[in-house]
């Protein structure tokens, strides 16, 4: 239902045409793809980070790079590897032997928008790192601490067959996640037009749609989308049943739940409020439906799931028990 702000409702359709031109520029250069473009769409106005996970030469890194040209804001490449150190990423103090000194490098993660490269190459104390500006959008360098420039946002990306010389990021850093997209394969008709680019999608001239300014506008106006507490209830819900209920003999007592070791935290409710809001703001609406949710969910929730070893052995993914839950779960 329709909530009583103060906003009109012709900004929102505003809005909403200025989102389906990101879409349009973005086009130019990725083919297909609709649901990573709508899922880094939903981050950068929810203000959250994106973890994409696809194999390599889906055009991952092109995705990001177009999202930096529309937006107008700083971007950054760090390839994770093995041997990274943190201070490669957040920067370190510098000894200045003309001044017998130490000043501070800043490093990479001083950006608007990083684009962390095979994420899970790194070892444990680089991404947690990561994680502290992730998390709380600063960087502690030596004694002190600096804020990052504002926006900030990670888009990471991962190799899910590869998993020689990798490290699995910790459920910790994976909760800080807003979003996980899986970038999949394109269609053959897809592909046809990819290959006769001839790989020089990346040159086409896109148009700078986005500002600072309107991204904090869009925020504004995502705090005056209206989610009913029908909608609230049906998200924790969903949530909720994630979280494993053992019977007195130790094992869980349904079938859904021998898949799943670890359920979504409170958090998870959060993100999937933020990004339902963010997916009804996208359709030029001020309030929230139940398929805003259900549109979202598969991305807020698959990264936050921990599975049984049931799981793998039956092939059980996340994603088929989300769709089973939204399939169970009444709605308002």
């Amino acid at each position: 239902m329709p909530a009583q702000t103060d906003v009109s409702s012709s900004e929102f359709e505003q809005y909403q045409k200025i989102f389906q031109q990101c879409r349009n520029e973005v086009a130019k250069r990725l083919t297909g793809q609709h649901p990573v473009v709508d899922g880094i769409l939903t981050a950068l106005v929810a203000g959250g980070h994106v973890l994409l996970e696809g194999v390599p030469g889906l055009a991952k890194t092109l995705a990001v790079k177009t999202f930096s040209d529309i937006s107008g804001l700083e971007f950054k490449r760090i390839q994770f590897t093995p041997d990274l150190l943190p201070a490669d990423i957040t920067g370190t103090l510098i000894y200045e032997q003309s001044s017998g000194l130490f000043t501070v490098r800043k490093g990479p993660v001083f950006t608007n928008l990083v684009l962390a490269d095979e994420i899970n190459r790194a070892p444990a104390k680089v991404q947690s790192a990561l994680l502290e500006a992730m998390a709380e959008r600063q960087v502690t360098i030596g004694e002190k601490t600096y804020p990052l420039p504002v926006p900030f946002f990670v888009l990471a990306t991962q190799n899910p067959i590869e998993q020689e010389g990798t490290y699995n990021l910790p459920e910790a850093e994976l909760d800080r996640f807003l979003m996980k997209l899986l970038v999949t394969y394109p269609s053959p008709a897809e592909e046809v037009q990819i290959v006769q680019g001839g790989g020089r999608q990346e040159n086409i001239p896109v148009q700078q749609v986005l500002t600072p300014e309107i991204l904090e506008r869009s925020r504004q106006l995502l705090e005056q989308v209206s989610c009913d507490e029908k909608i609230i209830e049906y998200i924790v819900s969903i949530v909720s049943v994630t979280r494993p209920v053992i019977s007195r003999s130790g094992k869980p007592r349904d079938d859904l739940h021998k898949y799943i070791s670890f359920g979504a935290s409170p958090r998870a409710g959060i993100a999937l409020s933020r990004c339902a809001k963010t997916a009804a703001l996208f359709a030029g609406r001020n309030y929230v439906l139940p398929e805003d949710v259900k549109t979202v969910a598969p991305a807020v929730l698959r990264h936050r799931l921990v599975l049984s070893y049931e799981a793998a052995a039956d092939g059980v993914t996340a994603d088929d028990l989300i769709a089973k839950i939204l399939t169970l779960m009444p709605v308002p």
